[in-house]
């Protein structure tokens, strides 16, 4: 149990690490301030891009804030 308790703990540090990066920057942690996201369709074909749902298409930290 002690290992995955190691490996929770690095990851939740990794992404409270990602989160305050993106603070400073300005930018919202889950599209990394694109304002979309792009989901592949399939391996051979199109790729969707929808707006962020962190930030609703702004981008911004502060909208990923007001929304988490």
């Amino acid at each position: 149990m002690g290992l995955i308790n190691s490996f929770n703990q690095w990851r939740e540090t990794r992404y409270q690490n990602h989160v305050s990066q993106m603070r400073n920057q300005d930018k919202c942690p889950d599209c990394y301030g694109r304002g979309f996201t792009v989901y592949p369709y399939n391996e051979f074909a199109f790729y969707n891009s929808v707006d962020c749902p962190g930030c609703q298409g702004s981008g911004a930290f502060s909208a990923w804030e007001q929304l988490k």
